[in-house]
């Protein structure tokens, strides 16, 4: 059934994907960004894109009017930045997600797809990292998104919205943003090789994330979207593989051809050692499968984005 969308953040890496495959699938898509990081070339044609701020809620009212389905994606996502700024990442990630929540209680929109991350869990000695684990966030990025996911459940048992909560973890692939300051380790490590750059690993490089392409992603978030009998759950998303740094080095290398070395900063801290999802539960509730190894992944971001295609 064709849906009527409303999508948070539309401008940014995984909310300009989510729109253009929703458009693929013949539903309708409104956006709203207020371009802090996001670009509006990035935004696919076709949708109705509103300039503005999630937390103008006269706005909200507005372009929620016969909406079906929020994915609220919008969000401050720079680790170290929350570090300086926490009362920013609370404002946006916290009291966004309220204000999004509030109007959509005021216009009757009866669900939300809530894409909030793996880093909620922080250092936990089991692996798998799987949902019902105590979560340990240790930034105010972590802690603003556990905080929004507590907001979203409870507001929706309140007021009688369906929610979905998504813990993407590693996402990567084509269109990722990259910023001068502490870029994500995938597009960084494209980058660097493609250049001629060396590859910076901090501290050993033995811990391990988990990488999950963009269209991986994506599946996943539309069918949030979709399916019935998954009201309030929380849901991990992930490749369910662990890839230690070293390991992405040596796939870097063998997927640009590149002779560049690695140079490691072991001063500099490497985060949580191991980090990999349980996503049992997104197979049972969403039939999540992941279809895209690293290397697959990797060659796809190289081939499709035109950033890794020069020498120059």
């Amino acid at each position: 059934m064709d849906m009527k969308t409303l999508i948070t953040g539309v401008a940014g890496f995984l909310g300009s994907a989510l729109a253009a495959r929703l458009l693929e699938e013949g539903h309708e898509v409104i956006g709203l960004d207020d371009l802090s990081t996001g670009k509006e070339e990035a935004i696919p044609e076709g949708i109705q894109f509103e300039l503005g701020d999630m937390r103008d809620r006269p706005k909200l009212w507005a372009l929620l009017q016969g909406v079906d389905c929020v994915y609220h994606l919008a969000a401050k996502v720079a680790v170290r930045e929350s570090i300086l700024y926490p009362r920013e990442y609370n404002s946006t990630n916290v009291g966004g997600t309220v204000s999004v929540m509030e109007a959509m209680r005021d216009v009757g929109v009866k669900r939300v797809v809530f894409t909030s991350s793996g880093a909620v869990y922080g250092a936990q000695v089991a692996q798998p990292l799987h949902e019902e684990m105590v979560p340990a966030p240790d930034s105010p990025y972590a802690v603003s998104k556990l905080s929004a996911e507590y907001y979203v459940k409870t507001i929706g048992k309140l007021w009688g919205i369906e929610t979905v909560t998504l813990r993407i973890f590693n996402a990567y692939g084509p269109g990722q943003h990259l910023p001068a300051d502490h870029p994500p380790v995938i597009p960084y490590y494209l980058r660097q090789a493609v250049k001629g750059g060396s590859l910076v690993v901090h501290n050993s490089g033995v811990q391990t994330r988990d990488f999950v392409y963009l269209d991986d992603v994506i599946s996943a978030l539309v069918r949030a979207g979709e399916v019935s009998d998954v009201d309030g759950a929380t849901i991990n998303v992930g490749s369910g593989r662990e890839v230690s740094i070293l390991d992405l080095v040596k796939s870097v290398l063998e997927i640009t051809g590149a002779e560049t070395e690695a140079i490691y900063n072991h001063k500099a801290s490497g985060g949580v050692s191991r980090m990999r999802a349980d996503i049992t539960r997104a197979e049972l509730l969403l039939g999540y499968q992941p279809h895209f190894s690293l290397a697959e992944g990797l060659a796809r971001t190289l081939e499709l984005d035109p950033r890794f295609q020069s020498q120059e």
